[in-house]
C-alpha cells in the first residue's frame, strides 16, 4: 500500500475513537439541550415561588377604608418593588370592580386561556409578557376580600424582568456542560484504554507474523484467538495454504522440468561428442541429423514448459477479473485453417462442425493454447488416412474427436498429469496444459471413446 493509501486507511484504534467521539458529541448535544431546558425549568420554578410570595405579601396588606378596598405598601417595600439588584420588579393591585388602586396601572393582564397553576395552593396564574421593552414573568393572584359595602376577588399582579432567571439558567447550564464535558473526556480516555486492550490480540498476531521467516507458511494457531479475529486469521491461513500448494507445484514442476530437460540435453551432447570422435564425414552427418531431431524435441519441450508458465500467469489474470468475452467459433476456425497443411501432409482429414455459436468468458491466448493443443494432440495420434473432427455444440461444448488408437479408460485421468506419457512420442505436457487451462476457466474436461474407437475429448464451458 502506498503512503497516501496508508494515511487514508488510518488506524483502527483512531477510527474507533473517532466514532466514539462522534457518538459522545451527539450525546453531549442532546444532554446540553436537556440541561438547558432543565435549567430554565429550575430557574422558573424558583423565581415563580418568589413572585407568588411577593404577591401574597401584598395581599396581606389589603384593608377596608371607609367601605373601599385599599392597600398599604410601605415606602421601603415600594422601593424594593421598583428596583431589585437582580432585576426590576413591578406590581399592581386591582379591586373587585376592576379598578387599579395601587402600583403600575399598565401591567399586562393574563390571557383568558391561561389556567390556574396546580403547583401551589393559590388562585394564581403565571404567564410571560413584555413590559417597558423588557421580557417579564408575571403572576396574577386572586385574593377574596370584603368591605362594609361589597365583597369579591381582588387581583394582585407582580412582574419581574427575566434577567435574573436567565442568569440562573445560564449558570446551571454552564455547570451542567462542565460536568458533561468532564464525563465525555473521561469516557473517551476509558474508551481509549479499553480499545487498546481489546486490540492487543491483533498486536500479538502482528508480532507473531513478523517474527516468522519468509518461507514459513505454516497456518497460524486460532485456538486462543477471539471470535472477531478468528475469521481474519482463517482467511490468512487459507491464503497461505494456497501459496504452499502453489509453491509446491512450482517446486515439483521445476524438478520435473529439470529432469526432462537434462535427458535430451545429455543425449544431444553425447551424439555431438560421438560425431566429433569420428573421422568419417558420413558419421558427422548422422550425428548432425540425430542432433537436429533431438534439438527439435528439446525445443518442443521448452516451448511446452514456457506455455505452462504462461498458463499460470493467465490463470491469475482470469481469477483477478481479467477475463473477456471470446467467440470460440472464429478462434477454432482460425486454428483449424492453420493446422490444415500439417493434416494434409499426414493425409488426415480435418473437419469443423459448428452446431451453435459459442461465446465464453476467458483469456484469448489461453483459449488459443487450449484448442491448439487439442488439435495437435489429435493429429499426432491419428494415423495416415484418418480423420479429426472439431465440434462446437450447445450448451457450451467443444469436442475434438480422432480416429487414432484412443486411450484406455484406466489411463484417462493420468494423462492430465505433467510429464505422463501414454506413448513414447510427445512431451507429456500437451493434455496437462489443456487441463490447467480448463481449471483456470472453470471448464470441465473429460475423455471418452470416439465413434470409431479413437479418442473423444469433451470440454464443457460455463455459459452465462
Amino acid at each position: 500500500m502506498s503512503e497516501a493509501g496508508a494515511a487514508l486507511a488510518g488506524s483502527l484504534r483512531g477510527r474507533l475513537l473517532r466514532r466514539l467521539a462522534l457518538v459522545m458529541s451527539l450525546l453531549l448535544l442532546l444532554g446540553s439541550t436537556a440541561a438547558y431546558w432543565n435549567a430554565r425549568h429550575a430557574a422558573d420554578t424558583a423565581y415563580d415561588r418568589s413572585l407568588l410570595s411577593s404577591a401574597r405579601a401584598i395581599a396581606e396588606r389589603l384593608y377596608n377604608d371607609a367601605g373601599e378596598l385599599a392597600v398599604e405598601v410601605p415606602y421601603v417595600a415600594l422601593d424594593n418593588f421598583a428596583y431589585d439588584i437582580t432585576g426590576r420588579l413591578y406590581y399592581q393591585v386591582i379591586n373587585f370592580d376592576g379598578q387599579a388602586i395601587s402600583g403600575y396601572e399598565d401591567l399586562p393582564a393574563p390571557a383568558a386561556d391561561i389556567a390556574m397553576t396546580e403547583d401551589y395552593p393559590a388562585l394564581a396564574r403565571f404567564y410571560d409578557a413584555e413590559y417597558r421593552q423588557s421580557d417579564v414573568r408575571v403572576v396574577s393572584l386572586l385574593q377574596p376580600v370584603s368591605t362594609t359595602s361589597a365583597s369579591g376577588m381582588a387581583e394582585i399582579r407582580v412582574a419581574e424582568t427575566r434577567g435574573a432567571r436567565d442568569r440562573m439558567a445560564a449558570n446551571l447550564l454552564r455547570q451542567s456542560l462542565i460536568n458533561l464535558g468532564v464525563l465525555a473526556v473521561s469516557a473517551l480516555l476509558l474508551a481509549w484504554a479499553a480499545v487498546t486492550a481489546a486490540l492487543s490480540p491483533l498486536q500479538r498476531l502482528r508480532n507473531q507474523v513478523a517474527e516468522r521467516r519468509s518461507d514459513d507458511l505454516r497456518p497460524i494457531e486460532t485456538a486462543r484467538l477471539q471470535r472477531e479475529v478468528r475469521p481474519l486469521v482463517e482467511a490468512i491461513n487459507h491464503f497461505t495454504g494456497r501459496l504452499r500448494e502453489s509453491f509446491a507445484r512450482q517446486r515439483d514442476f521445476i524438478a520435473e522440468a529439470s529432469h526432462e530437460l537434462r535427458t535430451p540435453l545429455a543425449a544431444l551432447k553425447a551424439r555431438i561428442e560421438l560425431g566429433l570422435r569420428s573421422d568419417r564425414p558420413e558419421d558427422w552427418q548422422q550425428a548432425l541429423r540425430e542432433a537436429e531431431a533431438s534439438t527439435d524435441r528439446t525445443i518442443v519441450l521448452a516451448n511446452r514448459l514456457l506455455s505452462m508458465a504462461r498458463i499460470e500467469r493467465g490463470a491469475r489474470a482470469v481469477a483477478e477479473g481479467g477475463a473477456e468475452r471470446v467467440a470460440l467459433a472464429p478462434l477454432v476456425q482460425e486454428l483449424a485453417l492453420a493446422m490444415v497443411p500439417l493434416a494434409h501432409a499426414r493425409n488426415i482429414e480435418l473437419a469443423l462442425e459448428v452446431e451453435q455459436a459459442l461465446d465464453v468468458w476467458g483469456e484469448p491466448t489461453l483459449l488459443q493454447e487450449l484448442i491448439g493443443n487439442l488439435i495437435d494432440n489429435a493429429l499426432q495420434h491419428t494415423p495416415n488416412g484418418g480423420t479429426v473432427i472439431l465440434r462446437l455444440r450447445a450448451p457450451g461444448l467443444l469436442e475434438v474427436e480422432d480416429t487414432g488408437p484412443g486411450i484406455p479408460p484406466d489411463e484417462r485421468e493420468r494423462v492430465f498429469e505433467r510429464f505422463y506419457r501414454h506413448s513414447p512420442e510427445g512431451t507429456g505436457l500437451g493434455l496437462s496444459i489443456v487441463g490447467e487451462i480448463c481449471r483456470a476457466h472453470r471448464a470441465d474436461i473429460s475423455l471418452h471413446e470416439g465413434a470409431e474407437g479413437g479418442l473423444l475429448v469433451r470440454v464443457s464451458f460455463l455459459v452465462e
